[in-house]
């Protein structure tokens, strides 16, 4: 066997040799390669499952927080129809009083008019019995027994007054008895009137505290659910927070990704004019007026500041984040993540698994998600936990 002939056998030994020894290794680094694609695709599904899930949340939070405030706007609506009815009552307890107190006026000259009734009748009865007794001859009696002419005329005047005045008490009679009649039928009337109005009144008012009790036993009931909502929210936030953090995993895995912070400071991450409208640490939430672990810095900036990556690393999460709003996480390496939220609609400007330079432009400002006006809400956070960012700037 000639030395070319060796040569060649000694190749191809070697060469068997090599696809014998990597061919294995190769086949098991692409299964650990599909797998941990595998994995990702399924994190990145959980992800959106939660995402969906903090933003369902916070849309019936938005939706039941709306309703308590109707409810309670109805609550005061009621509470002053019911002051309004308050008033009306008092005024209709005035009018009864005052209708009981000419009643009782009416009472009073009612008997009155009975003892002038009865005095009269008394009066008359004498007539009558004189009358009976005497017949007219003891008129003409009284005429022709006068001593004169002019004791005749004044015997006659005398008796025309007498028969005036029956005639007049007889009137008066009929007019006394027909006008207590009737002022005691409008008094009586006028009291059911008003008593019946004021039962009206009261069963209303009676009506509206129970709708005032119900309307507080919803608005109860939507602030339980508020809550309710706010810590599925709050739930759905860690969760994202922790599948970020398997593909951070999951990446580093697959890429073999490299420590990009050794230390020392981070670049700032708008390069413009800002100012700190809200610092690291707890403070009374501006939307839900709760006492609330801010866990970034608020720098505000005009919408559409450009906004760059405090440091070189891998782009986990480029997408829309509940309260964040859009939202692009920085895995740095050695377990610090950098934050940007609020990012304007259409301003991401990185994707997921994309590596990015310190410096590089990455978003626009915005004012996305729970905020109340344009700003970068920048985070750093050690190992998934929040601290503050503003000893890691220039």
């Amino acid at each position: 066997m000639n030395a070319s002939v060796k040569k060649g056998l000694v190749v191809l030994v070697v060469v068997l040799f090599a696809g014998y020894i990597f061919q294995p290794y190769q086949g098991e680094a692409a299964s650990q390669l599909d797998k941990i694609n595998q994995e990702l695709a399924q994190v990145r599904k959980e992800m959106s499952a939660a995402t969906h899930n903090r933003n369902q949340a916070d849309k019936n939070k938005d939706y039941v927080l709306s309703m308590k405030d109707k409810t309670a706007k109805s609550v005061n609506e009621i509470l002053q129809q019911i002051n309004d009815v308050s008033t009306q009552l008092n005024n209709v307890q005035t009018q009864i009083d005052t209708t009981e107190a000419n009643l009782q006026k009416a009472g009073t000259d009612l008997e009155a008019a009975e003892k002038r009734l009865n005095t009269r009748d008394k009066l008359l009865k004498s007539r009558i019995r004189l009358m009976y007794t005497n017949g007219m001859v003891s008129y003409l009696d009284v005429l022709l027994s006068a001593t004169s002419f002019g004791d005749f005329l004044d015997r006659l005047d005398s008796l025309k007054s007498i028969l005036s005045q029956d005639q007049d008490i007889l009137e008066n009679h009929k007019k006394d008895k027909a006008t207590i009649e009737v002022k005691k039928k409008e008094i009586e009337k006028s009291l059911g009137d008003v008593k019946d109005m004021y039962g009206k009144l009261a069963d209303y008012h009676a009506l509206l505290k129970d709708k005032e009790s119900e309307k507080e036993v919803m608005v109860q009931k939507y602030s339980e659910q508020a809550e309710e909502l706010e810590e599925i929210s709050d739930d759905q936030e860690e969760m994202l927070i922790k599948l970020a953090k398997k593909i951070s995993d999951l990446e580093e895995q697959k890429r073999k990704i490299k420590v990009y912070y050794t230390g020392g400071k981070l670049g700032m991450p708008l390069h413009t004019t800002w100012h700190l409208s809200s610092p690291f640490g707890y403070r009374i939430h501006p939307i839900s007026g709760k006492r609330k672990l801010h866990t970034g810095m608020d720098m505000a900036a005009p919408k559409g500041t450009s906004i760059y990556a405090a440091e070189s690393g891998v782009v986990i999460t480029a997408r829309w984040m509940g309260e964040y709003g859009n939202c692009v996480i920085i895995n740095h390496g050695g377990g610090l993540w950098t934050v940007y939220g609020h990012i304007r609609n259409g301003g991401i400007m990185v994707e997921e698994g994309q590596t990015v330079k310190r410096g590089q432009k990455i978003a626009e400002v915005g004012s996305t998600g729970n905020s109340t006006g344009n700003h970068l809400h920048f985070e750093v956070r050690k190992n998934e936990e929040a601290v503050n960012p503003a000893p890691f700037l220039k």
